[in-house]
């Protein structure tokens, strides 16, 4: 499927790592835009054990379109053997904010 806009949320270990990813999405035009949000508290089960962490959150503004290519990105770089990465689409906005996502991430 073709087209539309998507908001990604991806959680990272530390803000570093989440301004990392970000600044590399945004400069290869994968995202027009990636927030940092620090201070979250993850609850979550892994190795059939619950465990909480603080992480920060990047929310990635782009397109349908260039998403697998963000995906793999972010793959590439995190440290995370299996990160959170969870496209949701966009279902109205201002036209001018997204004619610029749609800008920013042309090929």
């Amino acid at each position: 499927m073709k087209g539309g806009e998507v908001v990604v949320l991806v959680t990272a270990g530390s803000p570093e790592e989440a301004e990392k990813i970000g600044r590399i999405v945004v400069e290869s035009k994968l995202a027009a835009c990636a927030n940092v949000v620090n201070g979250i508290r993850s609850i979550f089960r892994w190795d059939d054990k619950v465990s909480v962490e603080n992480e920060c959150l990047m929310i990635i503004k782009t397109t349908l379109e260039r998403y697998p290519e963000l995906e793999a990105m972010v793959l590439k770089h995190h440290s995370y053997t299996v990160p959170e990465i969870i496209a949701l689409p966009v279902i109205a906005g201002s036209a001018s904010y997204l004619n610029w996502v749609r800008a920013e991430t042309c090929k």
